[in-house]
């Protein structure tokens, strides 16, 4: 803990939020989905998840996102003892049946089995479908990178988000992630984007807070921008990147069908989850990939920027940092309603 800073002491110049230490706070979400009826096992995957978005400054994917789930639970009558089973198997591919579970359960295993073959073979191919809340595709995307591998991993969902130049909900938010390996093993280059101006999980702790949407970024029921966060159910949210943001969105929606998703998907369920990993090594040698790899990287790092620019930066390199420094000081800082809420489901006070 950084020398004068309490466990909940407010953070100075930040309303509205309390510096927590990493400690109590993994306690506090790990007691609340205890309470919410996870397994120990369960507990700790998802609460590890979830953690480590706020330790990479992602909160409205971390401990915030465990009210949800623990909310979810309640109002759509969700169960947690689900029957995650291998469906489909073969030398270099899976397929997973996640038996309506929540995602962060589903696509870790689908990771772990995909990492598996990948290192056997060179190759893997795993899908899966039946979960809900994927969370950070860079969370799994890291794990394989970890063991030298590269991943494509995308997830698709229920319609909430309009194609470009419109206002009707087509797709989901539709996460799509690339990661790739480098010398140094815990400095990956990880890139994972939603293919909405913000992500669903943005939209929902805006409700809990009582807070507006970035503008530009969602649409009421009548096709007007919008920045209230209770018009984004019976509205839209919208495309990142234009057309061809939109055109990426689409195609994920039919990576996760080829994975098993229905269409539509329904609303917070049967999502559609694909990972392609494989060892570089098995098409140049790895000292060819990662000598290479690597001076791109010192390359993007030395560009010459216009006036006013910060430093060119590889993808996840912001994230590594903000974890790091996060590990260092022992302390995040989280919106005090949040851990008020967790503190409520958990009943640790």
């Amino acid at each position: 803990m950084e020398p004068g800073a309490n466990n909940r002491s407010k953070s100075a110049g930040s309303v509205g939020k309390i510096r927590i230490a990493i400690e109590e706070a993994t306690e506090i979400c790990r007691a609340a989905l205890r309470r919410a009826g996870y397994s120990e096992e369960q507990v700790l995957v998802i609460t590890d998840h979830l953690v480590d978005a706020e330790l990479r400054g992602h909160p409205f994917a971390g401990l915030a996102r465990a009210l949800s789930i623990i909310e979810h639970l309640k109002v759509a009558g969700k169960r947690v003892d689900c029957d995650i089973r291998i469906t489909r198997s073969g030398v270099a591919f899976a397929h997973i049946d996640g038996d309506d579970a929540v995602g962060y359960l589903v696509a870790r295993k689908a990771t772990e089995i995909a990492i598996a073959k990948a290192k056997e073979i060179g190759i893997s191919l795993v899908g899966a479908n039946g979960l809900w809340y994927t969370g950070n595709l860079a969370y799994y995307a890291e794990m394989a990178a970890k063991e030298g591998l590269v991943t494509i991993i995308v997830s698709n969902g229920s319609r909430i988000v309009a194609p470009h130049g419109g206002c009707e909900p087509k797709f989901c938010t539709n996460p799509f992630c690339i990661g790739f390996p480098t010398s140094q093993k815990d400095k990956p280059v990880i890139w994972d984007i939603g293919t909405s101006k913000i992500m669903f999980a943005q939209v929902m702790l805006a409700q809990r807070l009582g807070t507006d949407l970035p503008e530009d970024t969602a649409f009421d029921s009548t096709g007007r921008p919008t920045t209230n966060p209770l018009d984004v159910l019976e509205g839209a949210m919208a495309a990142w990147g234009g057309y061809k943001g939109s055109g990426l969105a689409m195609m994920v929606q039919l990576l996760g069908i080829a994975a098993g998703s229905s269409e539509p998907t329904p609303f917070m369920s049967d999502f559609g989850f694909l990972i392609i990993a494989f060892d570089p090594s098995v098409l140049q040698s790895q000292e060819h990939v990662e000598h290479n790899a690597d001076k791109f990287v010192e390359s993007i790092r030395s560009t010459k920027m216009l006036p006013g620019e910060p430093p060119a930066r590889m993808p996840f390199e912001r994230s590594i940092e903000s974890r790091n420094q996060a590990r260092s000081r022992g302390w995040i800082e989280v919106e005090e309603r949040v851990v008020q809420q967790l503190q409520e489901h958990s009943s640790i006070s």
